[in-house]
């Protein structure tokens, strides 16, 4: 739905590549004024404001480590102070890593659940006054197939997915009454560019494994989310939408 969400200010984590720049670039074709964030990539934030920005839309970046309290409350003043405040939250940002469970150090384990998990607490407890001021919003948080299937050497992982589900299912019974919608995109294997420290795609998630043979893309992904933040889904809230390919059925 072209401007479906014309008017609305859409925060993005972890949107300098992959997953998270198709959601900024869908919910920017959306209408929404985006606000691209990364952590520490500078020059890939700025490289899909510009993006936006050269296909008529609105963007602005912001750099901050959503797992520092301090840093998400600088990004949000000055959200707020240039462009009035967040109706749509994508909490995106996550760290993948491949350690067994015998070898993993509790550092380890505390810095994936910092970022996906806690940074999602963090994020959805700067915006969520702003939402209900605003009357209301909507939440999504991109959870995994993971946490689902089980997956060998990455307990860390899977558990801050089931985390970020259970969050949404409780932020969406208490914030109902402020008409804020919160929601989980649950994809499978995604074909995107993976980092040297997520290891390789396990066997289980290759192409032969799934039903429909083959990857899901990006852009499907990013669909998932401006389904479950726009109009149409204006009942839809405390769900986990999966994207996988039939690997995993609900």
């Amino acid at each position: 739905m072209p401007d479906s969400l014309s008017g609305k200010v859409a925060l993005v984590t972890g949107a300098g590549k992959n997953i998270g720049r198709a959601i900024a670039l869908r919910l920017a074709g959306d209408g929404a004024t985006v606000v691209v964030n990364g952590r520490s990539d500078r020059a890939a934030v700025e490289a899909v404001v510009a993006e936006i920005v050269a296909n008529d839309g609105r963007a602005i970046g912001q750099i901050a480590d959503v797992s520092d309290p301090a840093a998400v409350a600088r990004m949000m003043a000055a959200v707020t102070s240039e462009l009035g405040g967040v109706d749509i939250l994508v909490s995106n940002a996550g760290l993948r890593r491949q350690t067994s469970f015998l070898e993993m150090e509790f550092a380890e384990w505390r810095e994936i659940l910092s970022v996906a998990l806690d940074g999602a607490f963090l994020l959805s407890r700067a915006v969520v006054p702003g939402m209900v001021a605003r009357g209301g919003g909507a939440i999504v948080a991109l959870s995994g197939i993971s946490t689902h299937v089980g997956t060998p050497n990455r307990c860390h992982v899977s558990a801050s997915k089931a985390g970020l589900e259970g969050l949404m299912r409780a932020l969406a019974v208490e914030l109902a009454p402020h008409k804020i919608r919160c929601n989980s995109v649950a994809p499978g294997a995604v074909d995107t560019q993976r980092g040297a420290a997520a290891g390789p795609m396990p066997k289980s998630l290759g192409d032969q494994g799934i039903p429909l043979g083959r990857k899901a893309t990006v852009d499907e992904i990013a669909a998932a989310v401006s389904y479950l933040v726009g109009p149409e889904a204006a009942s839809v809230t405390g769900q986990t939408l999966h994207v996988n390919g039939g690997v995993f059925l609900t």
